[in-house]
């Protein structure tokens, strides 16, 4: 959640100097963004030892792909589609997220190793020699204050993000509300 927050102060702020607005954000019409909640809210889904964590990780990961397909020409879609299915990926053919322990380590998480090893998550687990495709599971540390271990994919999501965010701040309300807009002040005055 600190990443997170820290990326999307971030990137308000690359909006903001690069002479965006943070209320035309509300002007970017995104088709089905329901689907975007509710597959991000299935993520927070956890617990040991249960298949319904699993279940609600790949529920997840269906609705995020359908609502980035829906919203591709929007720019920086295609980066939050390609993360996406590079988490899905790596997931899918591990049947889980692999950690790796000395990102673990540099990440100011080296008390979690324990828990992987000794009783694995169903949607993470300590990265072994077994795992397939581990250089797209979470091996990117970051210490504190954040302290989190990271994808590939997830530098991509967010850096979609920030494009979808900043580019929205950049675009200007649609000229049909302005011209209402000045209609209304113009009857006002008039």
């Amino acid at each position: 959640m600190r990443l997170m927050a820290i990326c999307m102060t971030v990137i308000v702020a690359v909006g903001y100097l690069m002479g965006g607005r943070l209320h035309n954000v509300g002007g970017l019409r995104l088709r089905w963004p329901g689907l975007a909640l509710a597959g991000l809210s299935l993520q927070f889904v956890t617990g040991p030892g249960s298949t319904v964590p699993v279940v609600c990780l790949y529920a997840s990961f269906a609705l995020l792909i359908v609502f980035t397909t829906m919203n591709i020409r929007v720019f920086g879609f295609p980066l939050i589609l390609a993360g996406v299915l590079c988490n899905l990926l790596v997931i899918g053919v591990n049947a889980g997220m692999p950690v790796s322990a000395a990102a673990l380590e540099a990440s100011d998480q080296g008390q979690f190793l324990g828990d992987l090893q000794n009783n694995p998550y169903p949607k993470h687990h300590l990265a072994t020699g077994d795992d397939t495709l581990r250089f797209l599971g979470d091996v990117i540390p970051i210490p504190l204050p954040i302290a989190q271990a990271i994808s590939f994919g997830d530098i991509l999501t967010y850096a979609g993000v920030g494009f979808v965010v900043v580019g929205a701040m950049r675009t200007p309300a649609r000229r049909s509300e302005l011209a209402e807009g000045e209609e209304g002040i113009a009857h006002a005055h008039g």
